[in-house]
């Protein structure tokens, strides 16, 4: 009863108020979250001290405020899409250079796209869609509350994607029988078990990288780019494609983890309050017995 109360009476009612009196709600947000409960205040100042040590401690501080204004601006967008409009969202989201997908498509490939928590990705997820000539896939852990798991499934494939549980991608992904299929991953999460990670430098730390994009990559044989999403401005935002591999199965082993990882910090240190820093991303020590499987 608690879900529907929350989902009913308060979601849905502030989904549906103009996204400019959401911004005014963001800003009232930001002083609670930054200034009064400092939410996860020193996870963040650690992650992003740790990732930029030549940086000052007022430069620290700016990047910190403008991530938590970022982060209110993200939740009350997020919150716009569960009532949003095909016209609104892909006015927030503008797709560039999409041919470089519909390319492969046209010779009868499907792909893989992989990016990370950069910018806005519930609006990307949003629009992929209706951008693409693929079936869009995106792969999700499920969440423990059944009930929310289902409406977000519903809010993020309302024009068209389909979210897939990580738990048996394979066999629904082999049930889409001959659909070409552009499969998302979002990379830069802590792994869950860091004996199967992909160790490597990523923002000055030794970093465990998921190393599902590329074993799914070089099993299926699927052409790799990198999905980058930058914000323009406040609530704008472009997604654009870089290529990584037309054919994994010739790339040597890490190959295609290394550039992908490399892509997205190039873009967080050309932004970086645009990332997700409240996220405990090195909670993970590098196992002491890791050898690489290439190796």
């Amino acid at each position: 009863m608690l879900n529907y109360i929350l989902y009913y009476l308060f979601i849905i009612p502030l989904s549906i108020i103009p996204m400019g009196v959401l911004y005014i709600l963001s800003e009232i947000l930001h002083v609670f979250l930054y200034r009064i409960f400092g939410y996860r205040k020193k996870v963040i100042y650690k992650n992003i001290r740790n990732s930029f040590p030549e940086k000052t401690e007022e430069e620290i501080t700016r990047i910190v405020s403008g991530f938590y204004m970022h982060l209110c601006d993200l939740i009350v967008e997020s919150i716009k899409t569960f009532t949003i409009s095909k016209e609104l969202a892909n006015k927030m989201m503008i797709h560039h250079n999409t041919d470089l997908l519909d390319k492969f498509y046209d010779e009868g490939k499907s792909i893989i796209i992989v990016g990370g928590h950069y910018g806005n990705w519930e609006i990307y997820a949003t629009t992929i869609a209706e951008n693409v000539k693929h079936k869009s896939l995106a792969l999700y852990t499920p969440l423990k509350n059944t009930f929310f798991d289902e409406k977000m499934k519903e809010t993020r494939g309302k024009f068209g994607l389909m979210m897939l549980s990580i738990q048996g991608v394979r066999e629904e992904i082999e049930s889409l029988n001959h659909t070409l299929t552009a499969t998302i991953f979002a990379s830069d999460q802590s792994p869950r078990n860091p004996s199967k990670a992909y160790w490597m430098e990523f923002l000055g730390q030794d970093t465990g990288v998921q190393f599902g994009t590329e074993k799914f990559a070089v099993e299926f044989n699927m052409p790799v780019v990198y999905g980058a999403i930058h914000k323009i401005s406040r609530g704008r935002y472009e997604a654009s494609y870089k290529l990584i591999t037309e054919d994994p199965s010739k790339e040597p082993y890490g190959r295609i983890t290394e550039t992908h990882t490399r892509m997205l910090e190039e873009d967080i240190k050309a932004n970086p309050a645009h990332w997700l820093w409240s996220h405990k991303r090195w909670k993970h020590k590098r196992p002491a017995d890791y050898i690489p499987a290439g190796n």
